[in-house]
């Protein structure tokens, strides 16, 4: 295992739930499709993910390749930015790319009695918080038509790899000059995540 290989559960959930929209891959290779979705994880007692759950129109391509073969590859994208040697404050240094990613393998399994829960669990993800959160009964009868042009399927998490590549190499120097200067917070957020003890 590599250093930037080395994640916990937290971290796991925390790009999940920061970052819910994700490609979801499915089909064989010479036949792959795949899309954006959003997606909501659930995660068991020692809050490691299980499975997630989602919705995508029946007329997605996606939706025949899974059915086909359940089997999906789920790309998951936090933060990520550019790494220039002015950020470094170091010019004999090479530029490089941060970023946080995890690879979810799932076996996908669609539901028509799911279909309205993932929307329920999505407008509560979403919303929470808002200072107005909007409810599906705003749509009033365009929620019942919509309903039959989707279908809800949770992906049950077979394997999971990730790489958060923020920053651990670096010398404090460097990595404290990295944070101070980079422009793009939650990046730099996500390398104090990953380096703790050696910013302060």
């Amino acid at each position: 295992m590599t250093l930037f290989e080395r994640f916990d559960e937290a971290d796991v959930r925390k790009l999940v739930e920061d970052y819910p929209l994700a490609w979801v891959c499915g089909g064989g290779a010479g036949d792959m499709e795949a899309s954006l979705l959003p997606l909501i994880g659930r995660f068991d007692e020692r809050g490691a993910l299980v499975e997630l759950i989602g919705h995508l129109m029946r007329s997605n391509p996606l939706h025949t390749a899974l059915v086909a073969d359940p089997r999906a590859t789920i790309l998951f994208q936090g933060p990520d930015s550019y790494i220039s040697p002015e950020h470094a404050g170091v010019r004999d240094w090479g530029p490089t790319w941060n970023y946080a990613q995890i690879r979810v393998r799932a076996d996908v399994v669609f539901d028509d009695a799911l279909t309205e829960p993932s929307l329920d669990l999505l407008i509560d993800a979403m919303e929470k918080g808002r200072l107005q959160p909007w409810s599906k009964e705003e749509l009033g009868e365009r929620y019942r038509g919509m309903l039959g042009r989707i279908i809800g399927f949770r992906a049950t998490v077979t394997g999971l790899t990730g790489k958060f590549k923020l920053g651990q190499d670096e010398s404090k120097e460097t990595l404290a000059s990295i944070i101070g200067t980079l422009p793009d917070k939650a990046t730099a957020d996500w390398m104090r995540r990953f380096n703790k003890g050696r910013t302060e």
